[in-house]
């Protein structure tokens, strides 16, 4: 046992004269990192919102006189011109009100011709006083009410005709129609006027989103901007839309209306873009996602997106300064690019190096060992050869 505990001191001993030895050690080389410098490049601009669409034209059909649903003319779902026939309400008893209106017209025409043949005669009995005035004033009240009766029946000729022509529905407007809500057989129309069915005009079709009201003013500036070609100022306000499983921005459209008033709780106004949608994908009351193209900015810096970072300072970018210590620059970001970069609107002039990977190992205030893409590709490369 004291053997034991001689060796065990003796441990100690060596362990302390050789941690105060002249030499020391002097850690850890700084970590490696993957370094580039940022793009530049001319880069078309844009904000992205969120929206939803609805329809160009809807209509809502609707039974307008009371009867049996008797036939049906369309397929549900399908697509219908304005003026086609969707249904047939019961037409009988409004044909026979029609053809009835008809006969009391005639009837009443036929009365005023007497009553006007009647007044001639005594008019020109009159003229020999075979007549009285009185007997002359009889016939000019007959032929009055005559004339009276054939507008009645006329009124009640064009009603009769109207209802008979509700019986026969068509469409006010092209669309996609939606299915019939009661069934062939069913009353409708009584006591309020039924849902039939609905057609909806989609192409185009709207889309309606809110935008600050800063990047309104920038938009109507840029239209107004004289300075602008043509083509430039076109580009400006484009609208691009993606629906929840598109990957890209296939719908392509321009914004038409912007609301006449800001909200004062959000600080936005209301756009509303006509979309062009020419194979129907789009329907109303899908929520979409709306990119609005603005002005083209000249040579600006990208950088790519993994090598942005968050902290409660906001995003910043880590990158190389003097001695190869690590800076942290924070900046104000653009819009992501397809190709997986970012632009930077401040915090970079675009000549420094950044970090791209191994940010969990630099930190600021720190040396790094900084290598570009090329050499840790080179190095892998070699690493690769070495192990065959």
């Amino acid at each position: 046992m004291k053997q034991r505990y001689e060796l065990s001191a003796a441990l100690l001993m060596a362990t302390a004269i050789s941690g105060c030895g002249g030499g020391g050690d002097a850690g850890p080389p700084p970590p490696q990192v993957t370094v580039t410098q940022p793009e530049r490049r001319d880069v078309q601009m844009f904000q992205e919102y969120t929206g939803n669409t609805r329809a160009i034209e809807h209509a809502e059909i609707r039974a307008r006189v009371p009867g049996t649903l008797d036939e049906m003319h369309f397929t549900p779902s399908s697509f219908v011109n304005a003026g086609d026939l969707l249904f047939v309400i019961e037409p009988e008893p409004y044909q026979a009100a029609f053809d009835e209106a008809q006969a009391a017209l005639a009837s009443a025409r036929s009365e005023l011709a007497r009553a006007e043949s009647d007044l001639e005669r005594i008019q020109q009995a009159i003229q020999t006083n075979a007549v009285s005035r009185q007997d002359l004033d009889r016939a000019q009240a007959t032929r009055d009410q005559a004339e009276a009766a054939v507008l009645g029946a006329r009124a009640r000729l064009d009603n009769a005709r109207v209802n008979l022509g509700y019986t026969r529905v068509a469409t006010p407007v092209s669309g996609q129609v939606s299915r019939n809500f009661p069934d062939i057989g069913n009353l409708v129309g009584a006591g309020e006027p039924t849902l039939l069915t609905t057609v909806t005009r989609i192409d185009p079709i709207f889309v309606y989103f809110d935008a600050p009201e800063q990047a309104v003013l920038a938009f109507i500036a840029a239209q107004r901007d004289t300075t602008l070609s043509d083509a430039e100022v076109s580009q400006v306000g484009r609208v691009f839309v993606a629906t929840a499983t598109d990957t890209d921005y296939p719908h392509e459209g321009e914004i038409d209306f912007i609301d006449n008033t800001v909200n004062p709780a959000t600080g936005t106004l209301e756009l509303r873009a006509v979309v062009q949608n020419p194979q129907n994908i789009l329907f109303p009351g899908l929520f979409v996602r709306v990119r609005v193209l603005g002005r083209v900015a000249p040579d600006a810096v990208l950088v790519h997106e993994r090598a942005i970072g968050t902290d409660l300072g906001g995003k910043y970018v880590l990158v190389v300064g003097e001695d190869n210590f690590v800076e942290q620059r924070y900046v104000t970001l653009g819009p992501i690019q397809d190709d997986g970069t970012v632009v930077i609107e401040d915090g970079l002039d675009g000549s420094e190096s950044y970090i791209v990977n191994g940010m969990l190992r630099a930190r600021p205030g720190f040396p790094i060992t900084p290598q570009t893409e090329a050499e840790l590709a080179a190095q892998q490369a070699n690493a690769g050869a070495e192990g065959n």
